[in-house]
């Protein structure tokens, strides 16, 4: 795909990688070293892309309510209070008191393909409103 751009001298590439790159965790150390790898590739190809026109960024969202989220914490719920609409509970020590919107995410992973971020590449924005920064 990417060559495929560089034939056309335009065109962008928005990872979407995961907050584990930043925040450390000996438990996902295997996502954590992926995600790593990837902001990693991210910069290095973004850095020189450009030059062909092309732009790479990536987005680090945190935990965002998914469906996949949500069905595990209702398991969740279920299991510790017997009320899988308790599942909310669990996220309220995040900040706002709640996991990212995917809304929240595409925005920023429509801007970043936008025009109005022609001079962004490289870079690797996170998404998580300071929660890397917690741990």
């Amino acid at each position: 795909m990417l060559e495929k751009m560089y034939a056309r001298k335009k065109g962008v590439v928005v990872n979407i990688i995961g907050l584990a790159g930043e925040s450390y965790n000996y438990d996902y150390v295997a996502g954590t070293t992926a995600n790593a790898g990837l902001m990693a590739f991210t910069r290095a190809v973004g850095s020189k892309s450009v030059d062909q026109g092309v732009r790479v960024v990536a987005i680090n969202p945190p935990g965002t309510r998914t469906d996949r989220m949500t069905t595990l914490l209702r398991s969740q719920a279920e299991q510790k209070w017997g009320d899988p609409e308790r599942w909310p509970e669990p996220t309220t020590h995040m900040p706002f008191g709640r996991p990212a919107e995917p809304d929240e995410v595409a925005d920023l992973a429509v801007f970043l393909a936008s025009e109005r971020a022609s001079y962004i590449s490289g870079v690797v924005m996170t998404l998580d409103a300071g929660q890397a920064a917690r741990h």
